[in-house]
């Protein structure tokens, strides 16, 4: 499973120009599911994104989470999160899992992510979207599941 984490000021998802979500100061998760990825996936990244110190103290540090600030969180869902582009010039999203079985996660993770009690909105699944945001910093990250089992060296 793979999340690009935008830290920003604001931002909303509009379809047909009608806002469905919107967040003030917080962070702005792209979430990719792929074909083998399972909840324990999802569970890992939820942790890891509630928990990075991605927000300055006075001194200017990361030292604070999005969960220390009590800040917001919106998920879009973005299978091209799972483009391979080596060869030819059309990307391919084979790693990408299909759409029910990515939205029975998906779905999963919003519940998880709103145990958390921070505000948590989210993107309409497989909608065509259109992403506003105010990127603060700019900070940007970019986390993958499976570099929880790389080898420490």
């Amino acid at each position: 499973m793979r999340a690009l984490i935008q830290r920003v000021l604001n931002g909303h998802v509009s379809i047909q120009d009608q806002v469905i979500a919107e967040i003030g100061n917080g962070l702005v998760v792209f979430l990719g599911i792929s074909s083998s990825d399972s909840l324990d996936d999802g569970k890992y990244l939820i942790q890891k994104i509630l928990n990075l110190r991605l927000f300055s103290n006075d001194t200017g540090r990361f030292e604070e989470s999005v969960s220390e600030r009590d800040f917001e969180i919106l998920v879009v869902s973005q299978f091209t999160l799972y483009a391979q582009t080596r060869k030819g010039r059309r990307p391919s999203f084979i790693e990408a899992a299909n759409g029910v079985e990515a939205k029975k996660i998906f779905d999963a993770l919003i519940l998880l992510h709103k145990d958390s009690k921070l505000r948590v909105s989210q993107g309409r699944f497989g909608a065509d979207m259109v992403v506003r945001l105010e990127n603060d910093g700019p900070v940007t990250i970019f986390l993958d599941s499976k570099d929880r089992h790389v080898p420490r060296g």
